[in-house]
């Protein structure tokens, strides 16, 4: 084999092994005071709405006919993307995620010294992927 002909090969070879790395490129946020990072897909169905369900959807608080936004399983997502609480230009200052904080007010859930499985990184991380229904 030529010098040219290897050259060819070796520049074929770089350049789909380039794209084929970027293809699944995920966006990795650290979460506070772990370590840990999320570096895969962040599912609102699969994580976020069940922690919604255990902590912040409960009678008198975000359920249906409480307090704004009504994060019931059901209606979560709609809510959250519908009522401007989602903000996926400026993540860190979505709605949700400032209120989860304490950058509004008491953080949520009220009464607990630490939101259950990180939820602030959860939530950050998912805006931070676009905030789909997924």
């Amino acid at each position: 084999m030529s010098k040219k002909k290897i050259a060819i090969a070796l520049l074929v070879v770089s350049t789909g092994m380039f794209f084929l790395t970027g293809c699944y490129k995920v966006k990795t946020l650290v979460i506070q005071n772990s370590g840990e990072e999320v570096t895969t897909i962040v599912s609102i169905s699969k994580e976020i709405i069940p922690i919604f369900s255990k902590s912040c959807s409960v009678s008198g608080c975000h359920s249906s006919g409480g307090i704004k936004p009504d994060l019931s399983s059901e209606k979560a997502y709609s809510t959250l993307i519908n009522g401007n609480y989602v903000d996926a230009a400026n993540p860190d200052k979505s709605e949700i995620y400032l209120w989860l904080t304490g950058k509004r007010n008491t953080a949520m859930p009220v009464g607990s010294a630490s939101n259950p499985s990180n939820i602030n990184q959860l939530i950050l991380a998912w805006v931070k992927q676009g905030a789909k229904n997924n």
